[in-house]
């Protein structure tokens, strides 16, 4: 089935909440925090279960009803959670928007790697990657195989090096299938020894609201295992229990 679900359509795993009230929940979460210890439970389910516009509201209700008292200070996993869009890398954002904003960047790190050079390869692959659209892109690589016998990426590889290559794959791979791009990011991010928290965090998070369910299904295509339960086994805490809330588990 593809990643699309049969419905066709990309499907994340947060939505609004219905009947949303930023005071109330600021209220909630203010009560759940004072005094002594602080309900961990209740602050999870709470914010996990707001959209990231809420969180906002919830950030900026939370600082008018109470003064300077810090909301992000007082809430680390909401700080994570209001702050998703900061931590995202370069490859991410590449992958995430439009072709204008993606010449924009790699033009930007084309001139830190090796100058203004209208004329090298690099640039000449900026021109096709970062002005088309993903489905005229996804023409133009199979055009590219019949020509050349081989894979746009292979190209890439054999002839770029460093940064610069490394952006053009990502790109590259996310036109190809771009739930199959985060399903891999999510997979290293957790294999062997450690755990890549910034980029599990930052994919979980960044693609709630838009594609981790269609994730979701190409890590259990691509890797036969549940990303809810590499989660599980590979984090612990409060921090385990908030991605598995973002994440839900597959039914």
């Amino acid at each position: 089935m593809s990643s699309r679900g049969k419905a066709g359509r990309y499907r994340g795993s947060v939505k609004d909440y219905p009947d949303f009230d930023a005071n109330q929940d600021a209220e909630a979460l203010y009560n759940a925090m004072k005094g002594f210890g602080s309900d961990k439970e209740a602050i999870l389910e709470l914010i996990t279960s707001r959209s990231n516009k809420q969180r906002h509201e919830i950030c900026q209700a939370y600082k008018a009803l109470y003064g300077k008292v810090s909301l992000r200070r007082d809430c680390s996993v909401l700080q994570a959670l209001r702050n998703q869009k900061e931590n995202i890398s370069l490859a991410c954002i590449l992958c995430c928007s439009s072709p204008s904003l993606q010449s924009s960047l790699v033009s930007q790190k084309l001139s830190d790697v090796s100058g203004d050079d209208s004329t090298s390869l690099e640039t000449r692959f900026m021109t096709v990657l970062c002005t088309q659209s993903y489905p005229q892109l996804r023409r133009v690589f199979q055009e590219f195989v019949k020509m050349t016998n081989h894979d746009v990426a292979h190209a890439i590889n054999k002839r770029m090096s460093g940064d610069v290559r490394d952006v053009f794959l990502a790109i590259v791979r996310s036109v190809k299938n771009k739930q199959a791009f985060f399903a891999d990011k999510l997979y290293k991010s957790m294999k062997g020894a450690g755990t890549d928290d910034r980029t599990l965090i930052r994919i979980i998070v960044s693609r709630s609201e838009i594609d981790l369910l269609n994730i979701r299904r190409e890590f259990w295509d691509i890797y036969d295992k549940s990303l809810y339960h590499m989660i599980e086994k590979d984090t612990s805490g409060d921090y385990c229990k908030a991605l598995l809330a973002i994440c839900g588990e597959e039914k």
